[in-house]
């Protein structure tokens, strides 16, 4: 028997047994189901530059070194990444002005020209005036074009000032 027939004979064989049992048929769409699910997701890396305009920063614990701190800041991205994000950051700052941070922003705008909005969820470290972060987007928080949106990345540039920034990006 030649190939080309056995390949012809084994879909109509298939056919009749789907036709003829839902289940077997339910249970192979599931099958492609899961196995669509688990193949890698198209990623893609976006860069912005990241400008500082207005930061405050309160401290909330000077009781002992190092002091507790809480900063706002207001951000401006250009780049792949367009929009703004207001930022909240708890800040451990030691007597030699070397810091760590845990921070949360909402961007609001557009990535890769797909507009929205998505929470990140970033670590920093502050050493000579230098920062150095990551980060990772909240899972859920995409809205809009951006819904579904996962990624990590992160930034380094001057404390306060403007640093240059990267997220490897996907979409569930």
């Amino acid at each position: 028997m030649s190939a080309r027939i056995l390949i012809l004979f084994i879909v109509s064989l298939g056919t009749v047994l789907f036709s003829g049992n839902p289940q077997l048929k339910e249970q192979a769409d599931m099958r492609t189901d899961w196995q669509s699910r688990t193949e890698p997701r198209a990623r893609a890396r976006a860069k912005a530059k990241i400008t500082v305009q207005s930061s405050e920063a309160k401290p909330y614990d000077q009781t002992t070194s190092p002091a507790l701190m809480e900063i706002h800041l207001s951000e401006t991205f250009t780049g792949d990444i367009d929009g703004e994000s207001p930022v909240r950051a708890l800040q451990v700052l030691r007597d030699d002005k070397s810091a760590n941070l845990v921070s949360v922003q909402r961007f609001r705008g557009k990535l890769a020209g797909r507009q929205g909005t998505f929470v990140l969820q970033g670590s920093e470290t502050v050493e000579n005036s230098k920062i150095k972060a990551t980060w990772s987007v909240v899972p859920g928080s995409g809205t809009g074009d951006l819904s579904g949106l996962r990624g990590e990345g992160g930034f380094e540039g001057d404390f306060g000032k403007g640093s240059d920034g990267t997220l490897d990006y996907w979409f569930e």
